[in-house]
C-alpha cells in the first residue's frame, strides 16, 4: 500500500462504535541492536526475514551504550536504550544486551537465534485487540477495536504509540568492532512516541499528512501497549502498519 511518511501534529482521537476487522499483525518484534556490537549483524539479517512477513511488525531500535568501543552508532537513540532498560525492569531480570529481541513486549531472546525466535512466536498468543491502518489523501487513519478478551481486566487500558521507520538503511562502519564493514538495517525506527490513551473502547485516531514530505520515514506503525503499575512497557495488545510499496 503506497503512502508517504506521516506528521503527528493535529492529532484527532474519537470513539468509534462500528466493528473493526480482525487484526492482520499477530506479533511485534523489537530488536535492540548496535553498530558497535560484533554480535549484532547476524541479528539484523534475521530481522530482515521476519520484517517481510505481513503478520509480523518487526522493528529495529538501535541503542547507544556501545558507542564507547570506538564507533558512535549513527542510528542510535537514547530513548531506545531507556526503553530496553524499562523492559528489563518490568520483567525483573535486569537482562540488557545486544542483540536482544523482545516479542510482544514480554519474552526476550537472542536476536540472532532464529530457532529461539520461532519458538517464541509459537508460544505467544496473537495480539488480541484488532487494529487497522489505512490512508487517504490527507491523513492516515487508525481503527482500534474494543476490549473483547473475556479474560482481560474489565478496565483494560493501554498507550497508543506511533512509530516512524526507515525500511532499509546501509551504513559503512569506519571504526570499532565492525570496522570496514557495510551493515544493512531494516525497519529502523526514527521516531517513537505516545500519541493517545486507549481505555478499552473502539477508537479512531487520525494522523494528518500535511507535511509528510519532510518526514524521514517510509514506514508508519501504531502500537497499542499496556503498562506496568510503575509506567514501564508491558505486553503488546495490538499493532498495525502501512508502508510504501517499494520492494525489499
Amino acid at each position: 500500500m503506497a503512502f508517504g511518511a506521516c506528521i503527528m501534529t493535529g492529532l484527532a482521537v474519537s470513539a468509534e462504535t462500528a466493528p473493526v476487522p480482525t487484526p492482520t499483525v499477530a506479533t511485534v518484534l523489537e530488536l535492540f541492536t548496535s553498530q558497535g556490537c560484533a554480535s549484532c549483524p547476524p541479528a539484523d539479517e534475521v530481522l530482515e526475514q521476519f520484517a517481510k512477513r505481513p503478520d509480523i511488525l518487526a522493528l529495529s531500535l538501535p541503542v547507544d551504550y556501545w558507542d564507547y568501543l570506538g564507533w558512535k552508532d549513527t542510528l542510535a537513540n537514547r530513548e531506545f536504550t531507556l526503553r530496553q532498560k524499562a523492559y528489563a525492569n518490568a520483567r525483573g531480570d535486569r537482562q540488557i544486551y545486544t542483540p536482544q529481541l523482545i516479542v510482544n513486549g514480554r519474552t526476550h531472546v537472542v536476536g540472532s537465534d532464529r530457532v529461539a525466535i520461532e519458538d517464541a512466536l509459537k508460544a505467544e498468543m496473537p495480539l488480541g485487540v484488532p487494529m487497522r491502518m489505512s490512508m487517504t489523501a490527507d491523513a492516515i487513519h487508525v481503527a482500534i477495536g474494543p476490549n473483547v478478551d473475556p479474560s482481560a481486566p474489565k478496565e483494560r487500558k493501554g498507550t497508543i504509540w506511533l512509530a516512524l521507520y526507515k525500511r532499509h538503511i546501509d551504513v559503512p562502519i569506519r571504526k570499532g568492532e565492525n570496522q570496514d564493514r557495510t551493515l544493512s538495517y531494516y525497519n529502523v525506527v526514527t521516531k517513537l512516541r505516545p500519541i493517545a490513551m486507549w481505555r478499552g473502547d473502539a477508537t479512531k485516531v487520525d494522523l494528518p499528512m500535511s507535511e509528510y514530505n519532510q518526514a524521514d520515514a517510509d514506514g508508519c506503525a501504531v502500537l497499542l501497549q499496556a503498562e506496568t503499575v510503575n509506567g514501564e512497557p508491558g505486553e503488546m495488545l495490538g499493532a498495525a502498519f502501512v508502508e510504501k510499496g517499494a520492494e525489499w
